[in-house]
């Protein structure tokens, strides 16, 4: 009996010994490639750093190579290092390394300072800044503050919106703050009605007649009024507008980009505007 328990405790202290350097071998493989993997994912984020960089015409070559869908507008260094900046004509940012074998999509932050800044959302700012700028204020209809013009906001705008109506009745407030309001067109229901005749719907028909009046800022307060104005046509920005707001990405109306790029949706009263603008 004493023989017998001799060699069972030699044989459970011997499967002891061996699971545990079976654990530790174990262990020892994981931290070796944990090892392996951390400097492999570095070099994938920051190999582009050591590589020679294509040229931003190459970029644009790539993609139109490999996704040719991609409507490229700005192609800029990142602050990213080893990345450019691509900016899509509607609205989209992304990330393409500079050696020309990754892209990444979604939106940078930095994180210097004391709060995060969303990198990507600035340039979207300044891409819509430009293409704002690219629209004369004729081809709009503008309410102007009697006195100095502080900021501007320009508004994509329908006639039958409740919000839109809304909105409008906060433009005597805005301009006596010294705020522009500037309104593009958006109709809501796009500009041909869905009974393939080519006829232009009715959102349509309204805005063009505000755009078309003899006093536009006097047919579109009536008409946000509810009174109704003389059926006009005439040449118009209206479906430019339209493709405008598609571009940027309107969903709805009232859509207002400030003077500085940025973009909000839906009703804003003055002094909310106005503090957002840094006007009071």
């Amino acid at each position: 009996m004493h023989l017998a328990n001799s060699h069972s405790s030699e044989a459970a202290i011997f499967r002891f010994r061996f699971r545990y350097a079976a654990n530790i071998r174990k262990l020892e493989r994981k931290m070796l490639m944990k090892t392996m993997l951390i400097p492999g994912v570095l070099a994938l984020l920051l190999g582009a750093c050591s590589l020679q960089a294509v040229e931003p015409d190459e970029v644009r070559e790539i993609l139109a190579t490999t996704m040719p869908n991609l409507r490229v507008a700005t192609v800029e260094k990142s602050r990213l290092p080893g990345f450019y900046e691509i900016a899509l004509k509607n609205g989209t940012v992304i990330q393409f390394a500079e050696d020309g074998k990754y892209m990444v999509q979604g939106d940078l932050y930095s994180l210097e300072g004391s709060a995060g800044v969303n990198l990507s959302e600035s340039t979207r700012n300044m891409r819509r800044m430009q293409l704002l700028d690219d629209i004369a204020e004729s081809k709009m209809i503008v309410f102007r503050p009697e006195g100095e013009v502080k900021r501007s906001i320009t508004i994509f705008t329908d006639i039958d919106c409740g919000f839109c109506r809304k909105q409008h009745l906060e433009v005597p407030e805005l301009n006596r703050m010294g705020i522009a309001v500037r309104y593009l067109a958006y109709p809501r229901s796009g500009i041909l009605d869905r009974s393939g005749s080519g006829a232009h719907t009715s959102s349509y028909k309204k805005l063009a007649s505000a755009w078309c009046a003899d006093n536009p800022q006097e047919a579109l307060t009536m008409a946000k009024s509810g009174q109704k104005i003389e059926e006009l046509d005439c040449e118009n920005p209206i479906s430019a507008q339209y493709a405008l707001g598609k571009q940027l990405k309107v969903t709805g109306t009232p859509t207002i980009l400030y003077d500085d790029g940025r973009k909000v949706v839906g009703y804003r009263n003055a002094a909310r505007l106005g503090t957002a603008l840094g006007v009071n």
